[in-house]
């Protein structure tokens, strides 16, 4: 199982040049048991919203239609995942990140990250490269 960062699942559907050989592989390995938080969708929306990525179309129909084809589940952000968020250590201050992480450690899984600050939270397993 991989949670993907919003980054990661944003490549993967519009641009996997930008992916390493190894995430892609990791990727390919874990078909089917692949996850994207809920707080993605909205972080998406919000991207493309202010023009800061391009989703081709509607934001909506982008994530809708990649959820499908690349077989990535949601987990939906629960009152144990936004306490979690909350009781993380002062570390990152995108509050994305931070759900993001806290559903990591809340089901066990590494994130699938380029993200330079999120491996430095204790137990969170982040790989890239």
């Amino acid at each position: 199982m991989l949670l993907l960062d919003t980054h990661t699942f944003i490549w993967l559907a519009s641009d996997r040049s930008l992916l390493s050989d190894r995430v892609l592989k990791m990727i390919q390995e874990e078909s089917g048991r692949l996850f994207i938080s809920s707080i993605t969708v909205t972080e998406i929306g919000l991207l493309a919203n202010a023009d800061r990525i391009n989703t081709y179309g509607s934001s909506k129909d982008f994530i809708f239609k990649n959820l499908k084809r690349l077989e990535i589940n949601e987990v939906p952000v629960d009152v144990e995942i936004a306490f979690y968020s909350a009781q993380l250590p002062p570390i990152h201050r995108d509050p994305f990140d931070r759900i993001i992480i806290a559903t990591a450690l809340e089901h066990g899984m590494p994130i699938l990250t380029k993200d330079r600050i999120i491996p430095r939270y204790p137990k969170v397993k982040a790989v890239w490269e």
